[in-house]
């Protein structure tokens, strides 16, 4: 079978500088609302994923996302949301992006080309059995991220890839490909816009799915939650007035002093019943 680049297909939208502003945002939007039907397509892949996540860091497992460009960006912004929003250590969920660190505001030439840094990166994290890497790359393409899960599927750790076009040679490399075809971009070759919006959902679905089995979320709470600033101490004080019935200032004392809402709301429960 031929692999075709549709992320380098032509747009289906042309004469774009001759479009009003307001012809812009419809047709981006017009675009932008196939994104979540394709996502939906990829459920049953995704499924199996954070099934398999789940399994293995209920026994210490990590999770690393691999990516280059608008692609590493979106695994490490979902990397570094896990720890205020779950209270999860940061080493759990890591991004790593080709790069490194600069590469986040600022494009590092060829970085995406070495086949060889993503493994010797994920050695550096001291990479195990129990570990997942999920490659995240529109074209499916990215040498930095097609060796990484190579060397990872070799040395016998669960592989797992997210991309906008089928039967790509990253595909070919992860135990379990996410394909989502969201079609050519509104700017050709952008992905950024449908592929990175696709991406994102992805991340999410992934992440929230998995906290939620590992049990960091109680109702629909983030009861875990790190307490950074006052709208967060704020909304884990009216979480802790719910669910014990006490008032304002009393449960936002025994926030403070417990650091997270299900900590305060334990250990109140442990004392008076």
């Amino acid at each position: 079978m031929t692999f075709v680049k549709i992320t380098e297909q032509p747009s289906l939208h042309d004469d774009l500088e001759t479009k009003s502003v307001r012809e812009l945002l419809e047709e981006i939007n017009e675009e932008d609302r196939k994104v979540a039907l394709v996502v939906r397509e990829a459920i049953p892949q995704i499924e199996k994923l954070v099934t398999s996540v789940v399994e293995r860091m209920r026994r210490g497992g990590r999770i690393f996302y691999m990516g280059a460009g608008t692609s590493g960006r979106l695994g490490v912004l979902d990397a570094s949301e896990i720890p205020p929003t779950f209270g999860m250590p940061p080493t759990l969920v890591v991004g790593l992006i080709a790069g490194g660190d600069t590469a986040l505001r600022n494009p590092v030439e060829n970085a995406e080309d070495d086949r060889q840094r993503g493994w010797e990166e994920l050695r550096q994290h001291d990479i195990g059995e129990l570990d997942t890497v999920i490659g995240i790359a529109a074209s499916g393409t990215t040498p930095y991220v097609i060796g990484a899960l190579h060397e990872a599927r070799r040395h016998g750790i669960l592989t797992a890839c997210i991309c906008s076009n089928p039967d790509s040679p990253m595909a070919a490399e992860a135990d379990i490909p996410i394909e989502m075809v969201v079609g050519p971009e509104f700017v050709t070759g952008s992905s950024r816009m449908k592929s990175g919006t696709g991406q994102k959902m992805i991340c999410n679905m992934i992440t929230t799915a998995t906290m939620i089995r590992l049990g960091r979320v109680k109702g629909n709470r983030m009861v875990n939650m790190q307490l950074t600033n006052s709208k967060l101490v704020d909304r884990g004080t009216r979480m802790v007035v719910e669910e014990l019935g006490l008032g304002y200032e009393q449960a936002k004392a025994l926030l403070l002093l417990h650091g997270s809402a299900r900590r305060a709301i334990d250990a109140y429960r442990e004392e008076h019943c």
